[in-house]
């Protein structure tokens, strides 16, 4: 059987599946690929049982065998050492050794599992923070298990048995059948006791259901007391222990599941364990009992590390947990700092430069959905010969990447901040409380520079809590930032601590009246108005779930190509989404007259409007490849093209970027005068989002953009602070070959073999014959026989297709529209948009 691959991406993570139709259940021929699909379905209800807490896993490589002859199964607790450095993870000290447990955090940590064939997942009781310390339990646990002789009925009596005990305690338990045998009882805690208070409850509930049922219940381990009883094994609860997280798969001779039930179910006669198809059925109609557990366990007044509610509008932030210590020490009613925050892209980061009592510098990287934090009192290091201090303090929202302002006097980290530098940062490594590498990429004219590589290491001094926060910042090597390999750990040079920490370390506080004794770093110089500068800001694919937590503005999504406008005084010249000159193409646009005088860069879409009155991508075609001034001129009355203005980057000597979008925007209408000139701006729509979709469809446009009204202008970079709501599915392809045409299309080309890259090759996902124009076809082949080659780009292509296929060098890329994505990561009923001279083959990746 071929090894069939596809690379996805997965909550921002690449990754490669490979043997997708390698079989894991033989008795059902459940595959690889169903493995795979049920995990991504059920990502939103596991992976909140299964957060923040170290995962030990059991995995079957060949696959779990039949009941006759199971397969080899491993059960895994350390991080293999193939394992991606993005992956998220706690080291935990046992008795002899440290181990890396990998946490179940994002939908690409379960993906990868599936990927090496981790069936199951099993988790403590507790969770770690981002300083890497173990947690009081937030649920306990009770697994009942049958003896010989007795079976799920026995389960679902002591069950209800437990649950009236738990009730009159307060708790509200909710069940699980395990897939296995038994039924699993979970109830939420607030995390007010240690695990061994906890597993002394247990036991004492366990022991007191023997007493009043000794016939049915039994609470010693012991084999020859369990025959015909049920099991209440309360032993889950010691923090060493773990059980299967809710949703996961067995390794089972079928593909059972730990499955959520409600008590209804559980008292329903016939009641029997659920496979994934059964499961998959009910997370699809919204049902997750779990929920229950987890939203319980949560309690908003506190974080995850227990510090305390914040008593300042317990409704005016998301309920995150880890947020409880940031919110305890702000008040929302006397600073502009943000208490909520919506999710991230989960790879950025932000430096602010912090004028409080003293100079300092904080660093914020976006883990596990908050901005895990560090002060800088002596700055970011500017050479790997001397480390410098970091002291971790506490989580901030996902908001705080855009904040700057100033904090008033008298509050916590009182001063002005201003950012100094975000973008997105590559993870090389990331041990909560222990290790963090991370490669910063830094935006146009921001304060690091570009790329460069750090290391966090917990350096283990100080004194109680302060030794928590005690860290040193490494710059790595640069040579690293050439692609070697990077040192374990940085230089053991010592930083050199500071008379006073910064004021926003957690109980400690500078005297308002301190001197400064830093000065900041170097501002960026003032930028040029070099185009390679002012690279286009790109957004995300999304959906309206994306919105939420933070204030958007909409505007109709433009059809067309990407138009960076950079203006000195006596010239306009225009340049595409990857750089290219295009300014020749467009000469309309280009007259000095249409637009102020005073150098500016400013940011659009230029578009075709078809015969319907609306944009089209296909007609703008024929004025995308047009050079020279005969070809331009003549396609300027058949073709002729408008300017959509959505942004203004630079104006009259002042860099506009780091501003909000709603400062940027009033600047952006000053700016623009309407005349006779081939220019529009933007129109920003006042309606819901749902209303607005629906309008854009009933129009027949592309979609709609939605943009935080505090986002910064990131040049260069894919944001989330940008969301593109799109009505019909696109996807950009390169191509790598073609098939000849039949019948009436016999002299040109029948269909395209397109893919996306992976590594030095594409991979091949599909054909695409329908789209195209007559006079497309005829340059077409022309086109493609210019670049033709001898081998195949692709990784595989299936032997039907490839049988006539002739190869090009996959120097092409285009745009189509498709239905859907097929099992084996092929695009179904692919039709032709048209060609993307503004996209390079290597920008191209698999919409989410």
């Amino acid at each position: 059987m071929a090894a069939s691959k596809e690379r996805v991406r997965v909550a921002g993570r690449e990754l490669t599946l490979t043997n997708l139709d390698k079989i894991i259940y033989p008795e059902t021929g459940t595959t690889k690929a169903d493995v795979l699909a049920y995990y991504a379905a059920v990502a939103h209800v596991l992976i909140p049982a299964a957060a923040g807490r170290p995962a030990t896993r059991k995995r079957w490589v060949n696959g779990v065998g039949t009941a006759e002859k199971p397969g080899e199964v491993f059960f895994q607790k350390n991080l293999e050492d193939s394992a991606p450095g993005w992956l998220p993870r706690a080291a935990i000290t046992h008795k002899d050794r440290t181990i890396h447990y990998p946490m179940v955090n994002d939908p690409a940590t379960l993906t990868w599992f599936g990927q090496i064939n981790s069936l199951e997942i099993h988790v403590p009781q507790w969770q770690v923070d981002s300083h890497g310390n173990q947690l009081n339990p937030d649920r306990l646990v009770l697994d009942l298990d049958p003896g010989e002789g007795a079976g799920i009925e026995e389960c679902v009596e002591v069950a209800l048995l437990a649950r009236a005990i738990l009730q009159d305690v307060g708790m509200d338990p909710v069940p699980v059948t395990s897939g296995s045998k038994g039924i699993h009882l979970y109830a939420a805690l607030d995390r007010s006791q240690s695990s061994d208070q906890i597993s002394a409850f247990a036991r004492e509930l366990a022991r007191a259901l023997e007493a009043d049922h000794p016939d049915l219940a039994v609470s010693d381990m012991k084999k020859t007391l369990r025959k015909g009883k049920v099991l209440v094994d309360w032993s889950q609860n010691n923090a060493a222990k773990t059980t299967i997280v809710p949703y996961s798969l067995r390794g089972r001779p079928t593909p059972m599941v730990a499955a959520p039930r409600t008590w209804r179910e559980i008292s329903s006669p016939g009641l029997k364990h659920l496979d994934y198809k059964a499961v998959l059925r009910r997370v699809q109609d919204g049902k997750d009992p779990f929920a229950a557990v987890v939203q319980a366990a949560g309690h908003p007044s506190g974080d995850a590390g227990g510090h305390g509610g914040n008593g300042h509008g317990g409704d005016v932030h998301d309920g995150n947990p880890r947020l409880g210590k940031y919110r305890s020490m702000r008040d929302p009613q006397k600073t502009p700092e943000p208490f909520s925050g919506a999710a991230g892209s989960g790879d950025a980061f932000v430096i602010q430069e912090h004028h409080a009592s003293r100079l300092h510098f904080d660093l914020r990287l976006e883990h596990e959905g908050v901005l895990v934090s560090w002060a800088l009192p002596k700055g970011v290091p500017e050479s790997g010969g001397k480390n410098h201090l970091a002291v971790q303090t506490e989580d901030h929202p996902m908001d705080y990447l855009t904040f700057h302002g100033t904090i008033p006097k008298g509050e916590y980290g009182a001063g002005e901040m201003t950012i100094w530098d975000t973008g997105t940062y590559e993870l090389h490594k990331w041990i909560n409380g222990r290790e963090v590498i991370v490669t910063l990429n830094g935006s146009e004219g921001g304060g690091l520079g570009g790329s460069k590589k750090f290391a966090l290491i917990h350096t283990g001094r100080g004194q109680g809590k302060d030794a928590e926060g005690q860290w040193l910042i490494h710059l790595m090597d640069t040579e690293h930032q050439r692609g070697r390999r990077p040192h374990a750990a940085p230089p053991p040079e010592p930083a050199e601590v500071p008379e006073e920490e910064p004021e926003d370390v957690p109980d400690k506080k500078a005297p308002e009246d301190a001197p400064e004794k830093k000065e900041a770093p170097a501002a960026a110089s003032r930028p040029n108005l070099a185009p390679q500068d002012f690279g286009p800001m790109m957004a995300t694919s999304g959906d309206t779930a994306d919105l939420q937590g933070s204030n958007w503005q909409f505007e109709l999504k433009w059809d067309g190509v990407r138009a960076i406008m950079v203006a000195d005084e006596t010239t306009v010249r225009i340049f595409s989404r990857n750089g290219n000159d295009v300014t020749r193409t467009y000469p309309e646009l280009t007259d000095r007259q249409c637009w102020p005088g005073q150098p500016f860069v400013a940011d659009g879409e230029i578009i075709a409007v078809g015969p319907a009155g609306r944009p089209d991508f296909g007609l703008l075609q024929g004025r995308m490849k047009l050079t020279r001034p005969a070809d331009v001129a003549k396609a300027r009355t058949a073709i002729p093209v408008r300017l959509v203005l959505f942004d203004l980057l630079y104006d009259d000597g002042t860099d506009l970027r780091r501003l909000p979008l709603t400062r940027r925007r009033q600047r952006l209408e000053q700016f623009f005068r309407p005349s006779g000139c081939p220019l529009d701006l933007s129109l920003v729509l006042e309606d819901k989002v749902e209303h607005i979709l629906e309008s854009a469809r009933e129009l027949g446009l592309e979609g709609v953009m939605a943009k935080r009204t505090d986002s910064r202008y990131v040049s260069g970079q894919r944001t989330r602070t940008w969301i593109k709501l799109k009505i019909e599915q696109t996807q950009e392809v390169v191509v790598g070959g073609w098939r000849p045409g039949k019948g009436g299309r016999q002299d040109t080309v029948g269909s395209l073999l397109v893919g996306i890259p992976e590594g030095d090759k594409l991979q091949y996902v599909g054909r695409v014959g329908s789209g195209f124009s007559t006079r497309e076809l005829a340059e077409l082949r022309q086109t493609v026989e210019r670049l033709a080659r001898k081998t195949s780009p692709f990784h595989d292509v299936p032997r039907p297709d490839a049988a006539d296929a002739h190869w090009i060098a996959p120097q092409l890329v285009g745009e189509v529209t498709y239905s859907e994505w097929t099992g084996p990561g092929r695009l179904r009923h692919p039709v032709w948009r048209g060609w993307r001279l503004d996209k390079e083959p290597s920008e191209v990746v698999r919409e989410a």
